[in-house]
């Protein structure tokens, strides 16, 4: 009974662990509101704390780390199918055995850790590639006529949160904080992301 329980908590901790990665990187995609970074906080904080029950192998990290490298390799464009299999493999192996069972053999069931694994590396391939090619792409139009304009703020702003503009939901960093439903104008811009301050209808400009 105590086998069957540990190996049962090994697979809840496998899939809080992976929640929480997918988590943090809608929270990066998405930044501002708060909610994604909290409960990605949550899930690999229960991770951490379910570790004190089962143990864990460190070099199975080690492993998963390594598929971490390939698939950072993968993101250069060059061989990027290679890369992508060495980290898949690294992954699923890694997950696998990250947890020790009481017979030393994997304590994630490979059922769960290879289907699971496959669909967080397309996941990050797909969404890391969008972002940095958003990132780096040039502007369809010119962003700088957005300076001056006035918006609201969707998201508490501390620095980086959410504004409404001209029409459109935008990204928005600020030098202090701001709260939702607070005025904001646009001050300048970084990229995609646009530099607003607070603002009062009484100020003259």
């Amino acid at each position: 009974m105590l086998f069957l329980n540990s190996i049962v908590l090994a697979n809840l901790l496998y899939l809080f662990l992976i929640a929480g990665i997918w988590l943090a990187a809608l929270a990066l995609v998405s930044p501002g509101t708060g909610v994604l970074e909290v409960l990605a906080f949550i899930a690999l904080a229960l991770v951490g704390i379910g570790t004190l029950w089962v143990p864990f192998n460190a070099w199975a990290i080690g492993v998963m780390v390594l598929g971490l490298v390939c698939f950072i390799g993968s993101l250069r464009r060059k061989n990027e199918e290679i890369w992508l299999v060495f980290a898949a493999i690294a992954l699923v192996f890694g997950s696998a055995f990250l947890f020790r069972s009481p017979t030393r053999g994997p304590a994630v069931s490979p059922v769960l850790a290879i289907p699971v694994s496959l669909l967080t590396v397309g996941f990050f391939w797909l969404a890391i590639r969008k972002v940095l090619q958003a990132y780096h792409s040039a502007p369809a139009f010119d962003l700088d006529r957005l300076i001056g304009l006035v918006g609201e703020a969707r998201t508490r702003l501390d620095p980086t949160g959410s504004v409404y503009l001209d029409g459109e939901l935008w990204t928005a960093s600020a030098e202090q904080p701001i709260e939702a439903g607070a005025h904001v104008r646009v001050a300048g811009r970084e990229k995609l992301i646009l530099l607003v301050e607070p603002y009062h209808e009484s100020k003259e400009e």
